[in-house]
């Protein structure tokens, strides 16, 4: 679509995967729609044609499915929590009242031991049993008569046909008198451990959010902002950009702002994953939720609302959460067709045993167990609730995972190339040493050069510049300045002709240089400086590597991802500081137009050995490379645009994010083959069991019930994962 909108819808009702399917098949039927609906978060991820659709007709198709549906926001969240918990607490209720009428019956089930004597009458187990079957369980009828007339089956079908079909054998043989056994003690206890199934996955589901309910949370209430020339406290929704405010030691920052008064740190670990508090000062930016240090901050609000970068991040996680990994979509087919299927299976199994061995009951038990011990609901959420404490634990550890499938093909990364300056280096050139001429001191070869240089823009000059303040030098204003693009720069200080610039445009320019050059292999830019046509000296500028590069190459190598540096500089610069950080391969003299080139190269070569290309830049200057490779990291340090550029948004601005990001990868993908595997070999092993009458269909209802739980427990596992620091 061209020019398209997104949704967010929390839907209510969804019991299995197969609802999830119906839902999203509804909604892409619509037209200018697509949808995405995320079982495990109980929502529809929709983006759709605003001349073609709208919210209300979304909305309406979701409840016209069987469903509730509400749009879901940033401000919605408490109010979406609310509503979970008191549905959660009727569920709760409900079941403590099956599992009372539920227990007595319990004792009926001697007869799986060789007791064949009804332990209770008949007619109380009937009483028992029916408010259970009808009362408790009316919202299997519902669910199932819902799918059934929307075109498909879920798990309420399977559950309202089992538990029926044992419910109304027994009471047909209590109401004649018949002397068979009757199983009123089976239909109420699935009922009750399909409930007692679905409270314990509801619990566990709430933790796989928590990653978002925890960044939520950070965000102040109130703001202490100036107005008419005293401070008031007002709710932090009433800020606008522009406003004022104030925040003092230990307190959470409201709103994004920038500082104009005031120094301090600020503690970034919730955005970043940094440990280590970050200096503000004037000027400096600083961001919604985090916490300020000792000192008293005064800002002016840049970023209010939802547009600050908190809510983007929540934005993002939600939206990668709510997506869908290729590796889900076996399973999405299989719950396709799962309870027609299952379906088809128990009756199947019901004839076969009654025209085979003649016994009614018997083939009743075994269809009955069929029915209940299948479930799609553990196949659709191994997926889901992986993705979601995922790209959950990533957030918080400052790894922002844009889509599921990013998350996915991140595993199988081979090649990682990287830009050089603002990945492995900081992206700020500063002076790293000074080579004056015998009987120049540095601070009068810094000085001169500095004063000078004050009529450049060239980034050396800048930091020729920058260190000159720092070190308090006093600085006289160039006059005559003459810059020679890529060459130096001339011009008069305090009314002597100085040249700095390039050695070789210096010798050019008939000044002698000394014989001996330290700088020459110093894989630094050097910055040569004459007086009057007499050696001064020379600095040698550079970007300066991050402390965390060579770390960070090498966990990546380990992790057997080859690192490939792209970088503009000249082969002896590169290969200084490729052999600094660790790296073996290089490309020089790479122009920012030429990086989406290289990378192509790359994914040419990784076709022909399987492996898929990542690139990691700013995702700004880096953008076309960054949209050539198979998974992009952007070293974005929360820019806004880099967080849309890149598949994977590094918070902390470090390269070890990367190394972080696969890792996680191949963690989350580790439990998400583990959930599959066992929500199939359940399947695979527990329908033939029961179709064969090995199974008791109360064995099979608590089998099913556990069945999603043990998927969802599993994928919580993954909040152990942290980075490695």
């Amino acid at each position: 679509m061209a020019e398209s909108a997104t949704v967010e819808i929390a839907v209510g009702g969804m019991t299995c995967a197969a609802c999830a399917a119906r839902i999203e098949k509804q909604l892409n039927k619509l037209p200018g729609v697509e949808a995405a609906v995320n079982l495990a978060a109980e929502r529809a991820h929709v983006r759709f044609a605003p001349e073609l659709a709208d919210v209300d007709r979304i909305l309406a198709a979701v409840v016209k499915t069987g469903f509730t549906a509400s749009v879901s926001t940033t401000d919605t969240h408490a109010e979406e929590k609310e509503r979970k918990l008191a549905a959660y607490r009727a569920e709760l209720k409900r079941f403590w009242i099956s599992l009372a009428l539920t227990l007595p019956l319990v004792g009926q089930m001697a007869f799986m031991f060789g007791v064949h004597d009804d332990v209770l009458p008949r007619w109380l187990q009937l009483a028992l049993a029916t408010p259970v079957q009808f009362w408790i369980g009316w919202r299997f009828y519902v669910g199932g008569f819902n799918a059934v007339r929307g075109g498909s089956g879920n798990m309420d079908v399977l559950v309202a046909l089992g538990t029926s079909m044992a419910w109304l054998y027994s009471t047909v043989v209590t109401v004649l008198g018949l002397h068979q056994h009757v199983y009123f003690e089976a239909s109420a206890t699935v009922i009750t451990l399909v409930l007692l199934g679905k409270i314990l996955e509801a619990r566990a589901k709430a933790k796989t959010s928590a990653a978002i309910e925890a960044l939520v949370k950070l965000q102040p209430r109130m703001a202490r902002v100036e107005r008419d020339g005293t401070l008031v406290d007002v709710p932090v929704a009433t800020l606008i950009p522009g406003d004022v405010f104030v925040v003092r030691a230990g307190e959470a920052v409201p709103v994004d702002g920038t500082v104009i008064e005031g120094a301090s740190s600020a503690d970034e670990a919730m955005l970043t994953g940094e440990s280590l508090p970050a200096a503000k000062g004037v000027g400096d930016a600083v961001f919604a939720a985090t916490s300020n240090g000792d000192g008293l901050l005064r800002c002016k609000a840049t970023g209010v609302g939802s547009h600050t970068l908190l809510a983007g991040i929540i934005r993002l996680v939600e939206a990668a959460q709510g997506s869908k990994a290729p590796v889900q979509r076996l399973a999405d087919r299989i719950a396709a067709i799962f309870v027609p299927v299952v379906t088809a299976i128990a009756l199947v199994t019901f004839v076969a045993w009654w025209w085979l061995g003649g016994d009614f009951t018997q083939a009743m038990v075994n269809a009955v167990a069929v029915l209940v011990i299948a479930c799609p609901c553990a196949l659709g959420l191994a997926t889901p609730t992986a993705i979601m404490v995922g790209t959950g634990q990533g957030a918080r550890a400052g790894v922002l995972i844009r889509n599921a499938q990013a998350l996915e093909l991140a595993e199988k990364l081979q090649v990682l190339a990287v830009d050089k300056t603002g990945t492995l280096t900081q992206g700020r050139p500063a002076i790293t040493d000074f080579h004056p001429a015998p009987g120049v001191s540095e601070r009068e070869l810094l000085g001169m050069a500095a004063s000078l240089e004050q009529g450049s823009t060239h980034p050396l000059a800048a930091a020729i510049v920058g260190r000159a303040k720092v070190d308090g030098l006093p600085l006289t204003l160039p006059q005559d300045v003459v810059a020679t693009a890529g060459r130096g720069v001339t011009g008069k200080v305090e009314g002597r002709s100085v040249l700095a610039g390039t050695p070789e445009w210096l010798a050019e320019q008939g000044v002698t240089l000394p014989e001996s050059q330290p700088w020459r292999h110093a894989g630094a830019s050097v910055v040569a400086v004459a007086r009057d046509g007499q050696w001064l000296g020379a600095l040698a500028v550079a970007d300066p590597l991050r402390e965390s590069s060579k770390q960070a190459v090498a966990r990546l190598r380990t992790a057997g991802v080859e690192v490939v540096m792209l970088t503009g500089d000249n082969a002896a610069t590169a290969a200084a500081i490729a052999a600094a950080v660790g790296i073996v391969r290089f490309e020089a003299g790479v122009l920012p137009e030429g990086k989406a080139a290289a990378v192509a190269r790359l994914k040419g070569e990784g076709k022909r050995n399987n492996g898929l290309i990542g690139m990691a830049g700013d995702g700004i200057n880096d953008a076309p490379a960054l949209a050539a490779a198979d998974v992009s990291f952007a070293m974005g340090a929360g820019a806004n645009v880099a967080m849309e550029a890149a598949d994977i948004t590094l918070m902390r601005n470090d390269l070890r994010g990367v190394a972080d990001a696969v890792d996680l990868s191949r963690a989350t993908l580790a439990k998400i083959r583990q959930n599959l595997f066992w929500a199939f070999i359940y399947n695979v092993l527990g329908i033939p069991a029961a179709a064969l009458g090995l199974l008791n269909p109360v064995i099979a209802g608590a089998a099913m019930a556990m069945s999603s739980v043990s998927v969802v427990s599993n994928s919580l596992l993954l909040r152990r994962w942290q980075p490695k620091e």
